[in-house]
């Protein structure tokens, strides 16, 4: 699809019109702010078959176009998944408004009140590939916190991003809330997701979701501040230890559950100890859904029926049935090659010994970390947070599924009665 020529004073506009809509925003009571949701929730899906027909045509354009197995299962909407992003969207409504929370406070000696409370930052810019679910849980996720959202969708999820924000913005206009709160500007193209890292003053945050080469243009290039949330390049390590069921079970699931995603797991690291136990049963359990194992020359002794795994396949997101299996003689082999190869997203060990789990949890350095559980558990959602804005991997403000909190600053209040300084 042809990229549409920039229209710089639109686009200011749209930009303009969000920051507005943001003071509004900014003091609307948790009820207000509630039955806009009700009214998204509900616009979904009364509109199910508008959004779904669009979706069609962004599919059929995607496969004309190529995208990967893993872009076009990330871009189908179906009945179920649109009744889950409007379930997810009641689930926001009903979780504890963040806003005027106090985090902290204190009195002075001198009587002086002093109390930090959570605050919307303002105008919250998202950049995302092929995620037209992305589109309600921000969009959500930022109306329950105070925000406006700006989002930039991408070429491909155009047509469904624009019926969805089309129902999002008469969903809040029938709740009194302005509609200016959430804009597209996927008519602008890619220029128009540059003008977007460079609105420094109009949007407060940005936040990237998509492919590591998406994410790292948007950490790059934006003068916007930006969480970066990360690829998942995800572990999971098979110490000595772990029991057949569970290594088998928990792999299984966190590759074949739903492959394209960024929490399924990318590598199993195996403990030389527990290689010919574990490795037959896994390979048995992943070739019956179709995974196809990259394997390292000592796994490969065990499973010649693997491909033989290259340099690159250890940084691979695969986003797809395919897994990198490497064998480990110590669980400190296993955390060095996860220093190295991990974008911090999630790592999980498999273990009965409880040393090592907790070595485990302490030495790894990522945004969550897990023993005896399979990655896919690294969502908002399983977290109890409803809709999920991303998973952050950065270590600033926010980091691992983000949810309401994460969509807020702080700011002090200071409550005198004539007091001055000394």
């Amino acid at each position: 699809m042809a990229e549409t020529t920039l229209d710089r004073a639109t686009l200011f506009d749209k930009l303009t019109a969000a920051k507005a809509a943001s003071i509004v925003l900014a003091t609307a009571t948790t009820a207000q702010k509630d039955v806009g949701l009700t009214a998204i929730a509900s616009g979904i899906r009364a509109s199910a078959r508008d959004v779904l027909e669009a979706n069609e045509l962004d599919l059929a354009n995607g496969r004309e176009n190529g995208l990967s197995a893993g872009l076009i299962d990330r871009l189908t909407l179906t009945e179920a998944r649109l009744d889950g992003l409007a379930d997810a969207v009641l689930e926001v409504s009903a979780l504890t408004d963040p806003v005027g929370q106090a985090v902290r406070g204190s009195a002075l000696p001198n009587g002086v009140q002093i109390t930090q409370v959570r605050v919307p930052f303002g105008v919250v810019g998202a950049i995302y590939e092929a995620r037209p679910n992305v589109t309600v849980d921000i969009a959500a996720l930022a109306l329950k916190s105070g925000n406006a959202a700006v989002l930039r969708g991408g070429s491909a999820a155009i047509n469904t991003n624009r019926v969805l924000v089309d129902v999002i913005r008469s969903a809040l206009a029938s709740a009194g809330l302005p509609a200016e709160s959430v804009q597209t500007i996927d008519e602008f193209g890619r220029e128009g997701a540059t003008e977007l890292m460079k609105a420094r003053g109009l949007v407060d945050v940005l936040i990237p979701r998509g492919s590591a080469e998406l994410i790292s243009t948007v950490v790059l290039e934006s003068t916007v501040p930006v969480i970066e949330t990360g690829a998942g390049v995800v572990h999971i390590f098979l110490d000595e230890s772990a029991r057949n069921d569970w290594a088998v079970e928990i792999v299984h699931n966190a590759k074949v559950q739903r492959p394209s995603v960024c929490n399924a797991v990318e590598t199993v690291l195996v403990h030389a100890a527990a290689a010919d136990r574990l490795l037959p049963l896994i390979a048995d359990r992943l070739g019956e859904s179709g995974v196809t194992i990259h394997a390292d020359e000592r796994a490969r002794a065990i499973l010649p029926f693997a491909v033989a795994a290259v340099d690159e396949d250890w940084s691979t997101e695969h986003m797809s049935l395919d897994v990198s299996v490497k064998v480990v003689d110590t669980i400190d082999e296993a955390m060095a090659h996860i220093r190295r190869y991990s974008t911090q997203h999630t790592e999980s060990i498999i273990t009965n010994d409880l040393q090592n789990a907790e070595r485990f949890l302490a030495e790894v350095d990522s945004a969550v970390v897990m023993v005896n559980a399979s990655t896919r558990f690294s969502d908002g959602g399983e977290f109890g947070f409803g809709a999920e804005v991303g998973i952050s991997t950065q270590k600033l403000h926010a980091r691992g599924p983000m949810g309401l909190p994460e969509l807020t600053s702080t700011k002090w209040l200071v409550r005198g009665s004539g007091q001055t300084r000394a």
